[in-house]
């Protein structure tokens, strides 16, 4: 038992008994020397908790005539680093997105790890965390996460990135979708009367509606929006067949590319990957960046755009 808990453990005897309770009690249900119950009690009233010792009856008691509250945070100081380093990938992948708003908490930890001479400098030195190609979450995170927990509809205006239509419309939020360092709302749209992923940073302007949220199943969900391969969402219509030169091989194995994949290494020591997929453009994206390692082998539909698309990349070039 490390101390953290055995901050809990001590406030809970304590609690539970109405009679001062002596310090080899103590010792025996925390498990821990004479010293170290001196140093949790002393601990514990640092953090302004009332323990009183009564030399007459030789125990230590709550005073509950005064009040107090326990303090918010004790964790051991690997949860406390996992706690400021799940704080700060949030904070460099989305600079001042929840930044007021965990404030308080950081600093709460920072002062628990100074106390222990722990300290939290080293964390920001020796973590880095490098973003590619992140469009950020947009103006209107906070009052789309808002909308999506309280289950209320949003009248949005999008701008469509392939069209460059704007359009307003009635959603009803379903999920909030991290994807290679982009935020999307996946949504059921009221005017298209279907299921709808909206990139988060396309949203020019959200506005909360008093009308509750159409609520749809986590199955259907799953099955239009995780089931095809990429955010393109849709449920699958084909499987792609990708085999991966030797070389390759190796990293392609240990790549998680869908939840539903299947691989298997080829007797010459390539890498077959199989693969499900409804609208195919972002899959030909991950292929390319394959370059000569890998050939589509089924379906000739895919095969066909990617082998267009390596025509059109190499004619830049002639």
């Amino acid at each position: 038992m490390d101390r953290f808990h055995r901050y809990y453990a001590l406030h809970g005897v304590l609690t539970a008994r109405r009679q001062p309770v002596s310090r080899r009690e103590l010792e025996l249900k925390l498990e821990c020397s004479r010293a170290t119950v001196k140093r949790l009690v002393e601990d514990l009233r640092g953090y302004q908790i009332p323990i009183r010792y009564d030399r007459a009856r030789n125990g230590y008691f709550l005073d509950r005539s005064q009040a107090y509250e326990l303090p918010g945070i004790w964790f051991n100081a690997s949860e406390l680093y996992a706690l400021l380093a799940a704080q700060q990938l949030l904070e460099r992948t989305e600079p001042g997105l929840l930044a007021e708003t965990l404030a308080p908490l950081k600093r709460k930890i920072e002062q628990i790890l100074a106390a222990d001479h722990l300290g939290a400098g080293e964390l920001a030195k020796r973590v880095r965390i490098l973003r590619m190609a992140g469009r950020g979450p947009g103006k209107e995170f906070q009052r789309v996460a808002g909308a999506l927990i309280e289950r209320r509809r949003m009248h949005i205006r999008y701008s469509g990135r392939t069209s460059g239509e704007t359009t307003e419309r009635d959603v009803s939020p379903q999920r909030l979708a991290h994807y290679r360092d982009n935020w999307y709302l996946d949504a059921w749209c009221h005017l298209r009367k279907g299921l709808r992923s909206f990139a988060l940073e396309r949203i020019l302007q959200a506005r909360p509606l008093p009308a509750k949220a159409k609520s749809v199943p986590e199955s259907q969900l799953d099955r239009h929006l995780a089931s095809a391969y990429g955010i393109f969402a849709g449920e699958p219509r084909e499987t792609a067949v990708l085999r991966f030169t030797p070389e390759r091989a190796r990293w392609v194995s240990e790549e998680s590319w869908h939840p539903h994949q299947e691989g298997r290494f080829l007797p010459d020591g390539g890498y077959e990957l199989r693969l499900p997929y409804g609208d195919p453009r972002e899959l030909v994206m991950d292929i390319l960046r394959h370059g000569a390692e890998v050939e589509v082998a089924e379906p000739p539909e895919l095969r066909r755009a990617v082998a267009a698309e390596l025509e059109r990349a190499a004619g830049r070039y002639r």
